[in-house]
């Protein structure tokens, strides 16, 4: 089968690999389409997320949905053909976190494609996927599978969300237009936000944002804007949002967040930013009665998305902006890491003549 496997910064290749078989309790998966993901994007660059280096190649991928392909032996699952999503978390379902209810905060967690550990653990960007079985979610009748691809991320997003509480008419600032942040706006507006504004700094995220429920949407930095930084901060406090959620994993976006918040409001940290600490302008969110959550990954989530992308509940459709087939990933990479080419790209494993 073939694989996409980073061996280092600037080094992809799509190489062939065996056919895993699943044993007890696993089964196998034929993956039809994954999302490529920023941290994914950043083991292609850089040849690390953060503080996790790549020490050996690794399998890309852990936004994927496919079709069971076999159970292993004595285990219960689906049966073969069935639509599935594929949960990317394993925990240890011992430590502390897992016992309150907290998996995503394992003390000893593993995730689909990521360096974290070592040895690594392989993602999903592979022809076959062997996992725990309970980690399959059959797909709801009538998803599509294209659509179903995004459901990690969303589910992502459908977290921080959750960390906001109740945004029922709310106003909220999102920072940040890229797949994740336009997913928190589908998740807000699904969860009836009352005005949603999104920033970025490029024009074409912020008109999917507004495809998926922005009510208004601001071009930081923009050169035609020709505003100082103190006229941009003004700018910022009249917006007095409620809730702002931090999505675009920098540092400015967290600043905009911490002034584009009412006093007393709150801000919800989902984008992770660079390694080390961030300078964060402190002083603010003490005078301003602030409070500062984070939002990490995601639970039970995923079944909840994936019948919220089957009923219309969750807009998302237009995230996904481009769907390119296994053999042209190189090229794939490169337009997922242009936002203003991009929102969601897709990577496509079927074999050409499969429908």
């Amino acid at each position: 089968m073939r694989a996409v496997v980073a061996h280092g910064a600037g080094d992809l290749r799509l190489e062939e690999r065996p056919v895993p078989q699943p044993g007890p309790g696993e089964v196998a998966v034929d993956i039809r389409y994954g999302g490529i993901c920023g941290s994914d994007l950043h083991y292609w660059r850089h040849g690390a997320v953060g503080d996790f280096r790549l020490r050996e190649p690794l399998v890309l991928g852990h936004e994927i949905v496919g079709r069971v392909r076999a159970a292993g032996p004595g285990t219960e699952a689906p049966p073969p053909g069935t639509p599935v999503a594929v949960h990317p978390l394993a925990s240890c379902g011992r430590c502390r976190q897992c016992l309150a209810g907290r998996r995503n905060t394992c003390l000893d967690t593993g995730y689909l494609g990521s360096a974290a550990r070592n040895p690594h653990v392989q993602g999903g960007f592979a022809e076959v996927l062997v996992v725990p079985a309970d980690r399959v979610l059959p797909l709801p009748e009538g998803l599509d599978m294209r659509l179903a691809a995004i459901a990690e991320p969303a589910a992502v997003a459908w977290h921080a969300v959750r960390q906001a509480g109740d945004v029922r008419g709310k106003r909220v600032l999102v920072t940040g237009a890229g797949p994740i942040g336009c997913l928190v706006v589908a998740a807000l507006r699904a969860a009836g936000a009352g005005e949603i504004t999104v920033t970025d700094v490029h024009e074409a995220p912020l008109a999917v944002a507004r495809q998926v429920g922005a009510t208004s949407t601001v071009r930081i930095g923009a050169p035609a804007t020709e505003k100082n930084e103190l006229e941009e901060l003004k700018d910022l406090e009249e917006l007095a949002a409620d809730i702002a959620i931090e999505s675009s994993g920098n540092p400015a976006g967290l600043r905009t967040c911490v002034y584009g918040v009412d006093r007393g409001g709150l801000v919800v940290g989902l984008g992770l930013l660079p390694p080390g600490d961030t300078p964060v302008a402190a002083n603010a969110v003490i005078t301003r009665e602030l409070r500062l959550v984070g939002s990490f990954r995601f639970d039970t989530e995923l079944g909840e998305v994936l019948r919220a992308l089957a009923d219309g509940r969750l807009p998302a459709d237009p995230v996904v902006t481009s769907v390119l087939p296994m053999a042209r990933t190189a090229e794939a990479f490169e337009l997922a890491a242009d936002p203003a080419r991009s929102c969601k790209v897709l990577l496509d494993f079927a074999d050409p003549t499969t429908p």
